[in-house]
């Protein structure tokens, strides 16, 4: 490993050599299942979503959203339809399935911004028919929901792109806190969608006892 790489986890650790070089693995390990989980989680979310508009707008929605008259050819919606057209026009593509695989976390987010919730019919909140009712201090609608999902993405993104889960932000400090956020976020989520997690990612989830295990090692 790089002296770039490892040095915030030897200044978290004293700069002991080999509780570094244990530090870094469990950040890799505890990156894995978080990564699993989210992955879970946007497999989930992607088929709640395709079922609810498979029921609005028919089987073949995702094609028909991008045709002429389809609900996603519109100004608005421009980058929406450019990448539902630019998947279609690959040969890879043959059906409404492989269509739907090859849709990444980012797409199913932005299905809950404002132009494309609207543009959908606005049916999507019925993924979630276990999520709390809005009051007047907090409305559980689909800029909430978004603004979660892109929590949620911007995390996948640090994962792929190998940045540690492990520190406080920016600074050489075990601290697991944002990833226990986000995992505590990504089960609710899963329970408002009345989906039972714990038998979804049964064998799966070792988050917070990987958590545990990296804050020992805090000085």
């Amino acid at each position: 490993m790089s002296p770039a790489r490892m040095s915030r986890y030897l200044q978290a650790t004293g700069f002991d050599t080999r509780k570094a070089m244990t530090l870094y693995r469990k950040n890799l390990k505890l990156s894995q299942e978080m990564f699993t989980l989210i992955s879970c989680f946007e497999i989930a979310l992607r088929n709640k979503i395709n079922d609810q508009y498979m029921e609005q707008h028919g089987k073949d929605w995702l094609q028909d959203s991008v045709s002429h008259n389809g609900f996603f050819n519109t100004e608005k919606c421009k980058r929406t339809k450019s990448i539902v057209v630019k998947l279609l026009n690959s040969r890879d593509i043959n059906s409404h399935t492989k269509l739907l695989a090859s849709l990444d976390f980012g797409f199913w987010r932005y299905l809950f911004a404002q132009p494309q919730f609207y543009a959908g019919g606005q049916c999507l909140l019925k993924v979630f028919p276990l999520k709390p009712r809005s009051s007047a201090s907090i409305q559980f609608n689909q800029s909430f929901i978004f603004n979660k999902l892109k929590s949620i993405n911007d995390l996948r993104n640090r994962i792929a792109h190998h940045e540690p889960i492990c520190f406080k932000p920016f600074l050489p400090m075990i601290c697991t806190k944002n990833s226990v956020e986000h995992y505590n976020l990504i089960i609710e989520l899963f329970r408002w969608m009345d989906i039972d997690e714990s038998g979804f990612l049964y064998g799966l989830d070792h988050v917070l006892s990987l958590c545990d295990e990296i804050n020992n090692y805090r000085l």
